[in-house]
Parts: C-alpha cells; sequence; structure tokens
C-alpha cells in the first residue's frame, strides 16, 4: 500500500522516514513530506495519509483520488478538515485510546504551575543577570498547597493531572461535557462544576478539550473576568481555546494572575503576538507531549492503527 507520511517539520519533518519505513515493514511504500501537498503525485496515489499535525485541508483531500484511510499521530485532529474526508469516505483515525501523551502533557501542565508560582523564570533571568531577586520576589512566590485547581475536561489527560495534583494537596474542582460519573468522582476526589463556577472558584485552571466550533474562543474576555486576579491559567491543549488578546490583556492590566502556555493559535506564534511580552507567563514550544518515551509510544500507535487498517481489520479511535 502506498502511505504518504505528512511529517511537520516543527515535529521533527522528513528526518523521521526512515524510523518510520522500517517500523511499518513490508507491505507499504512509503513517501515523506513535510507539507500535504509538496508531492501532488504522491498525494494523488496514497491509499494512506499519515499526518504528524500537518493541515489536511479539503484541498488537499479533493486531491487525494486514492486516499481511504487518514490516521492523526496525536489526540487533536481539528488540523484535519473531517467534513471534506467525510464526504470522499475517508476514515480518519487518531491514536486517542493510546494514551500516549496523557502522562507527559499532565506533567507539563504541573510543571507550568509549579514555575509561576515559585516565580521561577524570573528568579533565573534575574540571576544570570547578576540580580539576587529574593528580597522583589518573596511576597509574589506561592505554594500550591491547599490551593483549587479547576481541570476543565475530564478525559485521559484532566485525569492524569488530577493524579498527580492530589499529591500537592490541592482542592479538585472539574468541568465536564457529560455529566462526570460518580464513581469516577470518588476515585479523583474531585468535584464537578458548572463552568464558569469552576473559573470563579479556581486558583489554577487547566485547560484539557478538544478543539471544535464549540470549545474556540472557550476562555474569552467574559470568562477571563470570572477568575480571580491572582489566578493562573495553564492551557496545554490547543492554543485557539483561550482568546490570546483578551488575555494579553488581561495579564497587562493586572486583572490575572499569570498564564502557562504549551500552545498558540497559529503555531510557532508570530512575533508580534502580544501574549510574548505579557508579564507573567511562562510559555514552552507544544512540548506537553513530546518527549523521548511519548514519541516512541506516539508513532507506535499511530503504526499498529495503520497496519490494522492495511489488514482489513477494524482500526482504533475513529473520528470520522
Amino acid at each position: 500500500m502506498k502511505v504518504l507520511a505528512v511529517l511537520s517539520p516543527h515535529v521533527g519533518g522528513v528526518k523521521l522516514s526512515g524510523m518510520i519505513g522500517a517500523a511499518l515493514g513490508a507491505g507499504f511504500e512509503l513517501t515523506a513530506v513535510e507539507e500535504t501537498g509538496a508531492d501532488p503525485v504522491a498525494l494523488r496515489e496514497a491509499e494512506i495519509i499519515l499526518s504528524a499535525l500537518a493541515p489536511v485541508t479539503a484541498e488537499h483531500l479533493a486531491q487525494a483520488a486514492n486516499a481511504r484511510f487518514l490516521q492523526v499521530s496525536s489526540h487533536g485532529f481539528d488540523h484535519v478538515d473531517l467534513a471534506a474526508a467525510r464526504a470522499r469516505g475517508i476514515t480518519v483515525c487518531t491514536i486517542g485510546s493510546s494514551d500516549a501523551e496523557a502522562q507527559d502533557v499532565a506533567e507539563q501542565a504541573l510543571c507550568l504551575m509549579l514555575a509561576l508560582a515559585k516565580q521561577l523564570i524570573p528568579g533565573h533571568n534575574a540571576l544570570v543577570q547578576g540580580d539576587w531577586a529574593l528580597p522583589r520576589l518573596q511576597f509574589s512566590i506561592t505554594e500550591l498547597f491547599g490551593k483549587t485547581l479547576g481541570i476543565v475536561g475530564f478525559g485521559a489527560i484532566g485525569r492524569e493531572l488530577a493524579k498527580r495534583a492530589k499529591a500537592f494537596d490541592l482542592r479538585l474542582l472539574c468541568a465536564t461535557r457529560r455529566p462526570l460519573d460518580p464513581a469516577l468522582a470518588a476515585r479523583y476526589d474531585i468535584t464537578e462544576r458548572p463552568l464558569d463556577e469552576l473559573l470563579a472558584g479556581s486558583d489554577y485552571v487547566s485547560l484539557h478539550l478538544p478543539l471544535s466550533a464549540a470549545t474556540h474562543h472557550l476562555i474569552n474576555a467574559e470568562r477571563l473576568a470570572l477568575l480571580k486576579p491572582t489566578a493562573i491559567l495553564i492551557n496545554t491543549s490547543r492554543g485557539a481555546l483561550v482568546d490570546q488578546d483578551a488575555l494579553a490583556a488581561a495579564l497587562t492590566a493586572g486583572r490575572l494572575g499569570g498564564a502557562g502556555l504549551d500552545v498558540f493559535d497559529p503555531e510557532p506564534p508570530p512575533a508580534d503576538l502580544p501574549l510574548l511580552r505579557a508579564p507573567n507567563v511562562v510559555l514552552s514550544p507544544h512540548a506537553g507531549g513530546v518527549t523521548r518515551e511519548s514519541m516512541l509510544r506516539i508513532a507506535a500507535a499511530a503504526l499498529d492503527n495503520v497496519r490494522r487498517y492495511a489488514a482489513g481489520q477494524t482500526p482504533a479511535d475513529i473520528v470520522s
């Protein structure tokens, strides 16, 4: 079977093609590109498209005359035009049930929380410049102990964060799209609240939702105004869950305590993005799900699904 692997440069690009080809094994003819439309012939002939965070648009799918299966190498699938895939009879799958990234993203969210609470970045920068900043920073350094963490979305990543947060004696709230199973709530010692109530009552808010029309700019100026002025917002999911200009304005005006962001809209963010200059932010380059260990798990889950499809078996994690 002919496979087109679209390997976005910011996750490694075509240099990963050798590893992918070897892992797929016999029976596959692999072409690797860094943009979906870079090789029109390969796109037209591909029976399987493998996307590693590379956009796959309706225009791309219109050219993919032979494609019947599209495997996304992530939990999220907002970079794929699902309606166009559905119209062309192309099955789209993620790696959602593998939980390949879950613990890594949870660790990243907790890392951002700790960095902001302990003023790690300002302290580091001051020391590098020869400034002993403790007298200036000590009244803004806080602890996680006894604070309230609101987790928005309680899937695999949200649950992994909850497990880790209990070790810091954080009180846990969550907001979910569907009512939370009482047994699950008891297991994680977490209380379900409506989103706006969660925002108003939390010291930390961590977002763990997929991006969709319903969640685009879920955290807007109105909802940011519900947060305590000392609250910290963490986003390790998708940048467009948050109105980035509204967040920058709230931080600059002192209406919010801080923000820890691993995701942006778009990615990479433009140099003039106001958030890059906002006070009390900690930023990372969508690294939450990317570790030496998780990259192997992600690749294994995606390629296993490709092999399942090629063998005539029902693939996992069908989203369209």
